[in-house]
């Protein structure tokens, strides 16, 4: 792929807090404010997902317990309409709670309680990720080629003009196996340059996004590309014709 810079935005980061504890939230509207950031928020889960979807936004911190609409339902909402980068926070840190919040779109997940120097540094990593998404694009492809083309700016692909509806995580995920088509690309390599964490075992996070990523190339039937499980490595894209 070739790719070339668009121009990055002036302004800062806007970013919104779902959070029902009334007290945490003004918290982090603070800290994260004096960081330099435009902050809204809300503590219900129906509000939180009308300003998300009224408003332009860059990051939202999505509570999972919330009143009248829980976190998991607002995700799953706001991934069928948007590509926002959502970072879960909650108390419930077991690894099947996990792995929802993954499986329903989620970008990370910052089990409570947790310090203000953590939340800065996967804030920081989450929208320098975007930033270099943002700031990537490739060339119109020939009329004689299926049009599978990649969205930077909605971090989405589409296959004759029918958008897959990508997580910013697989968005990247497809992006990183693209670039080394054919060549298997371990699960350590996968989580550092994809999900920006350290690979474990019991780490089920980047399967479940593979598993997804094949299901919405499927739905837009782009057949062209394949991704495979590489027994005790990871995974690898195969390409079978033009894409």
């Amino acid at each position: 792929m070739d790719y070339y810079q668009l121009p990055t935005r002036p302004q800062p980061a806007r970013i919104l807090i779902i959070e029902d504890d009334v007290e945490l939230c003004a918290h982090l509207c603070a800290h994260l404010s004096r960081r330099g950031f435009e902050l809204s928020s809300s503590h219900r889960g129906d509000e939180g997902l009308s300003m998300a979807l009224r408003f332009a936004v860059d990051l939202v911190l999505l509570d999972i317990m919330l009143p009248n609409e829980n976190g998991l339902n607002v995700l799953s909402c706001l991934r069928r309409e948007r590509g926002i980068p959502v970072m879960l926070m909650s108390a419930l840190g077991a690894e099947q709670d996990r792995i929802t919040g993954f499986s329903q779109g989620a970008d990370d997940y910052l089990p409570k309680p947790f310090s203000l120097a953590e939340l800065d540094a996967r804030i920081d990593a989450l929208l320098r990720r975007v930033a270099i998404d943002r700031a990537m694009d490739v060339p119109q492809p020939q009329a004689n080629r299926p049009a599978l083309e990649l969205d930077l700016l909605a971090r989405d692909v589409s296959f004759n003009g029918q958008m897959a509806g990508l997580t910013a995580s697989e968005f990247r995920l497809l992006l990183t196996l693209h670039e080394h088509t054919a060549e298997p690309l371990t699960k350590a390599f996968l989580y550092q340059h994809v999900l920006h964490r350290p690979y474990t075992r019991l780490d089920r996070g980047l399967d479940v996004h593979v598993c997804n990523l094949r299901r919405k190339l499927g739905a837009i039937q782009v057949s062209a590309i394949r991704i495979e499980a590489v027994r005790h490595q990871g995974y690898v894209l195969l390409c079978e014709g033009p894409s």
